[in-house]
């Protein structure tokens, strides 16, 4: 099958590397089938912000992955406005733009309103590039006193999800489906394309992409696997493992994101890999207010798109499209996506039939062995990777180099 491209990897990667790196990052790609990942602005120091923060990655990823690597760059305030800045991200090679509606818990990384947002658009148009937003917007923040009033509180999943609720995504997707009438034939932003990461609530949100869709507007929207393969109901107390951002909702929204992906309102999968240091999840206090929002999961999501895809019906075609050909169009990759003559010999030889146990004889190649799969039984076993006709997996093994190469826009 084609490759998997994953278009939203947080790896790192300069300054975090305790948290993950493009070594461990791009094992763990490899091993998951994975011929090409682009990797988030943010969660790495300094964020991707600049050309200086962008040539500094570039270079500690030279020699250092063992798949082709692309880069988001940022778009916060102090940018969003200058011209210079964002269009030399731009021609520095960035794939486009990523930005938060929402605090995003990086420091130098703030978030971005819709005067921003429109901006930005604008200078995309003239490249042909996306924007990628984390689509939620604070209603109202209910504070530590508010929730509860001993630990036993915070450790239950429930509560952490009455601190954000659908209506968070719901304004913010709101906000983006009129933001995106600049992106129609025409429009001040035309060729400017907006992008929803990660999206969670099935409901409302999904009506309102659905709406912008069909008039016309450039729009697309993703939704990771642990959407798709696990339901807050079954989210034990304390198992920080499970904490991400928008949070994981119940079983019957479940459905209604399974349905939405495989009638094409969802147009693609990502991993949304997001990782960090053990004691940042506070395991043994199990205080989902405290602890870091991230889901570790790379190495994981063709098998676990395929295991829980069974019940619903799901195709090879489909599976390829989700996680290959689409991925490819957003990330303006023409020469990825599926295997034809003349493109990148980006492979993966798997077995759908073949299962196995993430158990403590499965070797895990993220830097951290802590994600919400521990313990799984999983089908569809990867058994061999190739990158542009490379052999960079097979069979629980590495290739002795990391041949994979940055990747820019031209």
């Amino acid at each position: 099958m084609p490759g998997l491209i994953d278009v939203h990897a947080h790896l790192d990667d300069p300054g975090r590397a305790e948290w993950e790196g493009f070594p461990t990052g791009t094992k763990a790609a490899a091993a998951g089938g994975i011929t090409m990942l682009v990797d988030m602005p943010l969660n790495s120091d300094p964020s991707t912000t600049t050309v200086e923060a962008l040539k500094l990655k570039v270079d500690v990823a030279k020699g250092n992955i063992y798949v082709d690597v692309g880069f988001w760059g940022g778009l916060v305030p102090e940018n969003a406005f200058n011209l210079t800045s964002l269009e030399g991200l731009l021609e520095a090679g960035v794939l486009g733009l990523k930005s938060f509606m929402c605090p995003s818990g990086i420091n130098d990384f703030p978030m971005t309103n819709v005067s921003h947002i429109k901006e930005a658009l604008h200078i995309l148009s003239k490249y042909r590039r996306p924007l990628l937003v984390h689509a939620e917007i604070e209603l109202d923040s209910n504070n530590r006193e508010e929730l509860g009033n001993n630990l036993d509180d915070f450790q239950s999943y429930s509560t952490y999800l009455k601190t954000r609720p659908p209506s968070w995504e719901q304004a913010a997707i709101g906000e983006l489906s009129k933001v995106a009438e600049d992106t129609k034939p025409g429009a001040r932003s035309e060729g400017a394309h907006l992008h929803i990461v990660h999206l969670s609530d099935a409901s409302i949100s999904l009506d309102l992409i659905k709406e912008a869709k069909n008039d016309g507007r450039s729009i697309s929207v993703e939704t990771c696997p642990h959407y798709l393969a696990f339901s807050a109901e079954e989210i034990q107390n304390g198992d920080t493992r499970f904490k991400c951002a928008p949070p994981i909702r119940d079983a019957a929204n479940k459905q209604l994101l399974w349905k939405a992906l495989k009638e094409g309102c969802i147009d693609m999968l990502s991993s949304d890999h997001s990782p960090t240091v053990p004691q940042l999840k506070l395991l043994d206090e199990g205080d989902f207010l405290r602890s870091w929002g991230g889901i570790s999961s790379l190495q994981f999501v063709l098998p676990v798109t395929w295991s829980f895809g069974q019940e619903h019906g799901i195709t090879l075609q489909q599976l390829s499209s989700w996680w290959s050909e689409r991925p490819a169009e957003l990330a303006s990759q023409k020469s990825k996506g599926t295997i034809e003559k003349g493109k990148d010999a980006d492979i993966v030889v798997w077995d759908p039939d073949s299962a196995f146990e993430i158990d403590e004889n499965f070797t895990i190649y993220h830097k951290h062995q802590i994600t919400p799969y521990a313990g799984r039984r999983l089908s569809g076993k990867v058994l061999a990777t190739f990158v542009r006709g490379n052999l960079v997996y097979n069979d629980g093994l590495h290739a002795p180099a990391a041949c994979g190469v940055p990747i820019f826009a031209t």
